[in-house]
């Protein structure tokens, strides 16, 4: 480019740039202060210049032929500011519509709870509750037993116990049996969960000392012989639920490590992580172990989480052996780790459900959404796009396209169920754009980029949220006809 087609550009980014509405002109505008007289002025202020910045951004990385599609004017300025106010103002957890295919979304609260569980929640958090008193005695009693034995009928444990995560639940068991002793792990199930939490890390805080053996890809039964000493403590099997090795490898299966530890009368654990109580296979979903086969395997401790593959509330659930889970229960630290009355309440209600033995796939919305059959899927994408189609017009460029689910929350890894997507592009705005936009609506939409279009997997979605969506493209339409 010539010079004078510099000096033109810069001229030209330069009226956009002035364009932006002055903060402290808006500020002394009467009717600016009652459109804005729910919020404090300060806040209101830092709002503009946070819209203000976004704006001279948009100018700045706007090409040549885009910036006549950077909205400019004083109500376009003043509505976002609206919508940057709305979104600072959401304090605490709120509702979102999860289209993003990820059914046990650990950033969007991970398992839905089956109705029951929300029927049970209302009723023992609004009322008096038995949470710790036996009705038949008369007598104090305790919280435990409430699920106790439903955890022990549904998996054949001897005994249970629940805390308020997996990761309290492996604590608790180091820290009552191997505080000052050896955990013999593998290399190749040194895991990593969520947020940065290594197993190493809970070793060391319950006290315990680690103690590696086989290499990352394969562990055999001989390398943890040869690691017992007299101050061997557990043998600690923890599933790699996040990720799957493939190839030249090999792990010491539950069972044999149960009878190395029986040979050797060393206790002998299992970390499972996400806490299968049902097959998946009929759904093309294999590899995770369930709970009853831990626990048939001869494994003397098994714990994992309530709100993953089991479909309840957060909680971390002990089985085992009751001479071993008992002083367990008596162990101090199970006080600052015990779960409450909601959890118990929430809990006890998604196991009745597998008590029960039919309904599972229709009542616990995690198995809800991966068992829904394919045909399903596509006619709600279809219908879904029909409506964005003739809701957004000129606007919008709809497209229903085959992708992929994820079971997610750390299960499954490796594993995708077919979906269909509802593929969507706006004229003149970036798939980043349309996916900030929708997440600054209310509720919250939280889609996924896939190229230059947004997808809306239509598996995640619940009864009515397609609704909400059509909603919120017609309010996305109404914005772009005004610029």
């Amino acid at each position: 480019m010539s010079r004078s087609g510099d000096d033109a550009s810069t001229a030209r980014r330069g009226e956009y740039y002035r364009a932006i509405p002055s903060i402290d002109s808006l500020l002394r505008d009467d009717s600016v202060g009652e459109r804005f007289a729910g919020y404090p002025r300060t806040v209101v202020a830092s709002s503009m210049r946070r819209v203000a910045e976004r704006w001279r951004i948009r100018i700045e990385e706007a090409g040549e032929d885009e910036l006549e599609a950077v909205a400019l004017g004083r109500e376009s300025f003043l509505s976002e500011v609206e919508e940057d106010l709305r979104r600072e103002g959401r304090v605490g957890p709120c509702r979102v519509i999860n289209a993003a295919g990820v059914i046990i979304n650990t950033n969007l609260g991970r398992a839905l709870l089956p109705r029951a569980a929300l029927k049970a929640l209302e009723e023992v958090g609004g009322l008096y509750s038995n949470l710790e008193y036996d009705l038949v005695q008369g007598v104090r009693g305790s919280r435990l037993d409430h699920v106790t034995k439903l955890l022990c009928d549904l998996t054949g444990a001897e005994d249970a116990l629940v805390v308020n995560n997996n990761a309290a639940a492996v604590l608790l068991a180091l820290d009552t049996w191997a505080k000052g002793r050896e955990v013999i792990v593998s290399r190749g199930q040194l895991i990593e969960i969520g947020d940065s939490f290594r197993l190493p890390d809970v070793l060391e805080r319950s006290g315990a000392k680690l103690v590696e053996v086989g290499t990352t890809n394969r562990t055999y039964v001989r390398d943890y012989e040869q690691a017992i000493g007299p101050e061997t403590a557990i043998l600690l099997r923890s599933h790699t639920s996040n990720y799957r090795m493939v190839g030249f490898c090999c792990e010491v299966g539950a069972k044999d490590l149960a009878a190395l530890g029986a040979r050797h009368g060393i206790m002998s654990m299992e970390d499972l992580g996400s806490g299968l109580l049902v097959d998946l296979a009929p759904h093309g979903l294999v590899g995770e172990p369930l709970v009853g086969e831990s626990v048939r395997s001869g494994i003397d401790i098994v714990t994992f989480s309530g709100d993953k593959l089991l479909g309840g509330p957060q909680g971390g659930i002990v089985l085992g052996r009751t001479h071993l889970v008992q002083p367990m229960r008596r162990n101090p630290l199970a006080r600052a780790l015990r779960v409450d009355k909601l959890t118990l309440a929430a809990l006890t209600a998604t196991l009745r459900i597998y008590q029960a033995g039919v309904g599972v796939e229709d009542e616990i919305p995690v198995f809800k959404m991966i068992a829904r059959p394919i045909r399903s899927v596509r006619g709600e994408a279809r219908r879904l796009a029909r409506r964005l189609a003739s809701t957004l017009g000129e606007h919008g460029d709809v497209e229903v396209v085959e992708g992929m689910s994820a079971v997610g929350g750390g299960s499954l890894p490796g594993q995708v169920i077919p979906t269909y997507l509802v593929a969507l592009r706006i004229a003149h705005k970036s798939a980043a754009w349309l996916a900030d936009w929708l997440r600054s609506h209310d509720p919250p939409i939280i889609a996924r980029i896939e190229g230059d279009r947004v997808v809306f997997d239509v598996r995640t979605l619940q009864r009515g949220e397609g609704t909400e969506i059509i909603a919120a493209a017609s309010r996305l339409r109404e914005e772009l006809g005004a610029h």
